[in-house]
């Protein structure tokens, strides 16, 4: 167990919004509401999943809905805890041991840490994804068979729900229905699990892989070249592309930012081209018309200076960005794991090809 504080707090934001994979959220919004949470109440604790009891029971929070949505459409604040105190109470659950986050993502990491500080709960080193994903059931509790349900949304003007369903897939449209008629963001809680159940189906140490991330990317004692090195080698990552945004295509819809962008190289890759889609997150990358990296595998955008995070959002011609490209966790490699959030899930003919492969294809086919 250890205490968050505020450098852990503004490393976390940045590292998570990193895996977030350009989803989960604005990292700046997401942070001021940590951040003053935890000056308001004190530190959070962190627990390792090690340190749970498999009979305690935990319960994750966080936000539903497009994220270029919050950049007009702020939360009130007290949404988080209300979400999370209407499931326990829905459960009968007198005590619930902490909470975690649903995905890594730029606000959706930041959330539990406001419940956690409000709540006087810990918050457990792990998540459900290891990234960030769009839809509900594209969790690693829900490749074990576990339910979504039941589960609470609210939204700013207060409106708060209960919901059940048959399947998580059922669980994703009635939400995402609910969500569009909120504003296109909603509040949710959902996936109650135990001890045990964290243990065997979350992604564990997220949160502290997050925070080194953040670290090294805020670091001012190494050159940024060095610092993406440090970077690609904490994240057994690839630079796929050097580039310039020169058009960017995209739509709120159906509670969601769809779209894709087109890249021009620059220095090394100034003859090059790239295209990424993405729905939330990014979901696939083509260079020269050849696919680089494909879902489940982590596409990663990052400001071509700074190396902090670019969200989707936040996408805008001109800007000069590096994508990197990340493994995905094991889990999302199995069968179910493909099946869930593959290519072929999100309307693309391909069959999924692990990134190390598809990076190894192409420095062969350019030797």
């Amino acid at each position: 167990m250890r205490y968050l504080d505020q450098a852990a707090i503004e490393h976390i934001a940045i590292g998570a919004a990193f895996l977030g994979t350009g989803g989960g959220g604005d990292p700046y919004i997401g942070k001021l509401m940590a951040l003053s949470a935890i000056e308001k109440n004190g530190p959070v604790k962190l627990y390792s999943v090690d340190e749970i009891a498999d009979d305690d029971f935990f319960i994750p929070a966080a936000m539903m809905g497009a994220p270029s949505v919050l950049v007009e459409k702020f939360p009130r604040g007290d949404e988080f805890v209300k979400v999370f105190q209407k499931l326990a109470q829905y459960l009968g659950r007198e005590k619930i041991a902490g909470t975690y986050p649903m995905e890594a993502g730029g606000v959706n990491s930041m959330i539990p840490i406001v419940v956690a500080a409000q709540l006087g709960l810990p918050l457990i080193d792990c998540d459900g994804m290891g990234r960030a994903f769009p839809e509900l059931q594209m969790v690693t509790f829900h490749l074990d068979g576990i339910s979504a349900t039941p589960m609470a949304i609210t939204d700013e003007k207060g409106n708060i729900g209960i919901f059940e369903t048959i399947d998580n897939k059922w669980t994703e449209r009635i939400a995402r229905t609910a969500t569009v008629e909120m504003g296109a963001s909603s509040l949710v809680s959902l996936y109650p699990t135990t001890g045990a159940q964290i243990k065997q189906s979350g992604v564990h140490h997220i949160v502290t892989l997050s925070e080194k991330i953040g670290e090294i990317i805020a670091s001012k004692d190494q050159e940024v070249n060095d610092k993406l090195q440090s970077l690609l080698k904490l994240a057994d990552g690839y630079e796929l592309f050097q580039g310039k945004i020169v058009d960017v295509i995209r739509e709120t819809k159906g509670g969601f930012n769809l779209g894709k962008m087109n890249l021009e190289g620059i220095e090394s890759y100034k003859n090059d081209q790239m295209k990424v889609h993405f729905q939330n997150e990014n979901l696939l990358a083509e260079k020269n018309e050849q696919v680089i990296a494909m879902t489940p595998d982590l596409i990663c955008l990052v400001d071509y200076e700074t190396l902090l995070p670019v969200t989707t959002e936040s996408l805008k011609y001109g800007k000069r960005v590096r994508v990197i490209g990340l493994p995905a966790h094991e889990k999302w490699r199995t069968a179910k794991g493909i099946e869930t959030a593959g290519p072929k899930y999100f309307g693309y003919e391909y069959e999924y090809t692990p990134i190390e492969e598809l990076v190894k294809k192409e420095v062969a086919e350019h030797v």
